[in-house]
């Protein structure tokens, strides 16, 4: 076990950061839990009852809760528990679990599109409360292994959940699975009812706006929003279309549930640990740039796959840097967040990054299945790589923002966030 915390940059923390660490990775466990039906087991389920590339794309639409959430984000600071938001919030989840298979999937329809509505909304809502608690509950010393372990509990509710339903499809029927995964983010939402409770104090709920305002109304914003926007757009952009690739490639169910998703999960969270561990030692800055170049370069694993029509070794290759590269930048965009919220604001603040990151995301997600179908997926994924570029050029407008105490690089005062 001491080896595991050395891992992760957690090895000198004391037994009671190590319990937080806990903490915040059962949280994060369960905010994965309704992403695993949305990105993990939906393109596949949708693609192999007949629906189209173009409606599997579209339907990533229905996601703009995940970038309107800042909207509802001081009902989340201003009413009620954050664990009883999440528990709320998974019981709507396993709700729509639980219907999703008795509707028409090759050609979706009205009561879909308001189920996944339904669940996207919960989900989104969710982290609100998540990531509002664990900024208030993770000090300083703790943040490199907390962003380590948050992108990485997420990764493995994506194993558990998303490739145990698509590889256990090719024996057990869909609405089974369906209820069972159901059944399970109640149990979650159970569990999160017993962490411990970390209230907002009064004076905070009331004046949500002015930390806010304060923190974001200057004309450092800019770079800040523009950044934001665009450093996980390429991932955005070719994740809906690697599962249908992967089917399109003729390649089996147990093929894709075992290997782009779970073998491709677990690398995603080894490559965040190791991720954690890098920013912990090296800062959030000089993070963002060494291990966000990989996460871009590696879609061009795939464009080469499509282009050249690559044998499957290839294939599995691909999809193996893919995936440790995807958790190495996810490790240190977390570690950002995390730098740049302030406690007292972060219900809303996190909220406002998170939303502003999933717009373009989410946009470049809905018009996904348009690019590959009219240029192809080879060059398609070619242009996921470039639109990831902008992002790295930013750097030096945004690195301002981070905290001297998350960037152990020499920094003149001044230009530390306020």
């Amino acid at each position: 076990m001491q080896a595991f915390w050395d891992f992760i940059g957690a090895g000198r923390l004391p037994p009671a950061s190590r319990r937080k660490l806990g903490v915040v990775a059962l949280l994060y466990f369960v905010e994965g839990s309704p992403g695993s039906l949305l990105w993990e087991v939906l393109p596949v389920y949708l693609r192999v009852h007949g629906a189209s590339l173009r409606m599997i794309g579209g339907l990533r639409l229905l996601e703009m809760p995940f970038s309107l959430k800042v909207l509802w984000s001081p009902l989340v600071q201003r009413f009620g528990d954050r664990r009883s938001w999440v528990a709320g919030c998974m019981a709507v989840a396993a709700a729509v679990s639980i219907a999703l298979p008795w509707l028409d999937a090759a050609h979706p329809g009205a009561r879909l599109f308001v189920l996944l509505l339904l669940l996207t909304t919960a989900s989104a809502t969710q982290d609100i409360a998540i990531d509002s608690y664990s900024v208030a509950l993770v000090d300083p010393p703790e943040q490199g292994a907390a962003n380590g372990l948050r992108a990485s509990a997420y990764r493995v509710a994506l194993v558990l959940l998303g490739s145990g339903m698509v590889t256990l499809a090719a024996w057990v029927p869909w609405a089974t699975l369906f209820t069972a995964v159901g059944l399970v983010f109640l149990g979650l939402g159970l569990a999160v009812l017993q962490t411990p409770r970390r209230d907002i104090a009064p004076e905070v709920r009331e004046r949500w706006l002015s930390p806010f305002f304060g923190w974001i109304g200057t004309w450092r914003a800019v770079p800040l929003a523009a950044f934001v926007l665009l450093y996980r757009i390429g991932e955005f952009a070719i994740g809906p279309m690697v599962k249908p690739f992967w089917v399109d490639r003729g390649r089996s169910l147990v093929e894709i549930g075992l290997v782009p998703t779970a073998l491709g999960i677990v690398l995603t969270i080894s490559g965040a640990l190791a991720g954690g561990a890098f920013v912990g030692r090296h800062g959030v800055v000089r993070s963002l740039l060494v291990l966000g170049i990989p996460q871009a370069a590696s879609n061009l694993g795939y464009a080469a796959v499509a282009a050249w029509d690559l044998p499957w070794p290839a294939l599995y290759a691909s999809s193996v840097i893919e995936s440790f590269s995807g958790g190495l930048g996810t490790a240190a965009f977390l570690a950002f967040f995390m730098a740049v919220c302030d406690r007292e604001g972060a219900t809303v603040q996190y909220a406002f990054l998170t939303s502003l990151f999933s717009l373009t995301g989410r946009l470049a997600a809905a018009v996904s299945g348009l690019g590959a179908e009219r240029w192809g997926y080879g060059p398609y994924f070619a242009l996921t790589f470039l639109v990831s570029l902008p992002a790295l050029a930013l750097l030096p407008w945004v690195a301002p923002w981070v905290p001297l105490t998350a960037n152990p690089e020499p920094r003149r005062p001044e230009t530390a966030a306020p």
